[in-house]
């Protein structure tokens, strides 16, 4: 809402100094600053809110160290990154922006799911929460609004041939000629290739002619079983203080830097990748939901003052998993986050593994001692702080290695 007030102050009444507002770099220096205030000093009042509701955190009884004094523990404290990812954002960016919209639909709508999941688990008393099925249809129902909206808004388009063609022209007069060529297309980038563009619309170049038209039938899938699996992943890594909340403040952050260099038309003819037309503002968004995972740490590190439950957890996978697919990094998620990943092979391996093993042996057999795998590291007797400490360096690593991509190919 500033930005178009600001607009107005520099383009209509021309007064000195409000154009700086033009400036993502600018807005995301707001936004990230204003966040992680918010979250800091309205994240006590909302901890206090849950903490006399009683919206505690009800603990299994798993056999871990310390389990049982974190019982009670309020949870719900997603709605601490909710409100302090939207506010600056409403504040701050663009709203006409359909990568924006996009953002704060997933935001909301995943936050709605988690915190339906939530609500049942507390004042329902079911453990189980949201059932399952429920759960998936909603992460459907946000793939098919991305994956449509994506494939046919007229505002979603990409240069696929920067720095292939001279994009630039400089004159005498030190002017750019030639606008960049955009497209309507549904192609990613494959790390670490040279010639790095893959458009999904190919994988049905065997139908014949006009195969381009049928590209959706690929495209919508593939952001569905994106965004579903990243939400579970980033919800399944939510198990001990500081885990979700810091590696994922980290994936987004280099998020971050790929969708400004990409939004960037000098930046990304210099680096040679797929210029996307808008994708920048998506920055402003990203500088918000980091100040605000890095503000939630306030509390949730150990030992933690609130959870996020799946409200938050859910929340940020969705969010990850749009930004991703929305800059065409989606093939780089497993590398990006690939705590996430490891995580959740680890449940799905403990449990094939065991079901396999009781079938065949008669006896059911387990690989980890517990899945999901910061688990396995609590019963071998690692404290909460170093598990969290060393997840949070080798998603530093990974996130390094996927920016590192931009150039190594």
């Amino acid at each position: 809402m500033l930005y178009y007030l600001f607009e107005y102050f520099d383009k209509t009444l021309d007064i000195s100094g409000t154009g700086v507002f033009q400036y993502i770099t600018f807005r995301s220096a707001l936004a990230l600053m204003l966040s992680l205030l918010l979250s800091t000093i309205y994240g006590k009042r909302i901890i206090g809110f849950l903490r006399n509701q009683q919206v505690g955190e009800t603990v299994r009884e798993l056999g871990l160290a310390g389990q049982n004094e974190k019982a009670g523990t309020p949870t719900m404290g997603g709605l601490i990154i909710i409100f302090a990812t939207l506010v600056p954002v409403l504040l701050f960016a663009k709203l006409h922006n359909i990568y924006i919209v996009l953002l704060i639909v997933t935001t909301l709508w995943m936050g709605t799911i988690g915190f339906v999941d939530d609500y049942i688990k507390i004042f329902k008393k079911d453990k189980q929460g949201l059932k399952g099925i429920f759960k998936v249809f909603g992460q459907v129902g946000l793939g098919l609004i991305v994956g449509f909206v994506l494939y046919s808004h007229p505002g979603v388009t990409v240069r696929k041939d920067t720095g292939k063609k001279d994009v630039f022209k400089i004159t005498t007069e030190n002017v750019i000629n030639q606008a960049p060529l955009e497209e309507k297309s549904t192609a990613t980038t494959i790390p670490f290739f040279k010639n790095n563009e893959f458009d999904y619309a190919e994988l049905l170049a065997w139908t014949g002619e006009g195969y381009e038209k049928w590209a959706w039938l690929i495209f919508i899938p593939v952001v569905i079983f994106i965004i579903t699996a990243v939400s579970n992943g980033a919800n399944l890594t939510d198990g001990i203080d500081g885990l979700a909340a810091g590696t994922s403040a980290v994936s987004v952050l280099a998020l971050g830097i790929f969708t400004f260099v990409s939004g960037n038309i000098i930046f990304s003819n210099y680096l040679n990748i797929m210029y996307i037309p808008n994708s920048g503002e998506m920055t402003v968004f990203i500088a918000a939901f980091v100040g605000s995972l890095i503000g939630f740490l306030w509390y949730n590190s150990y030992p933690a003052s609130v959870f996020m439950g799946d409200t938050g957890s859910l929340t940020i996978g969705g969010i990850i998993a749009v930004l991703a697919i929305a800059v065409r990094k989606e093939l780089l998620i497993p590398l990006l986050c690939g705590i996430f990943l490891v995580e959740n092979f680890s449940v799905v391996l403990q449990v094939g593994y065991f079901k396999y093993t009781k079938k065949r042996f008669g006896e059911g057999r387990r690989i980890f001692l517990m899945s999901p795998l910061h688990h396995h590291y609590q019963k071998k007797g690692y404290h909460e702080s170093k598990i969290v400490t060393r997840f949070w360096i080798v998603a530093i690593m990974l996130a390094i290695l996927s920016i590192v991509t931009l150039k190594l190919r």
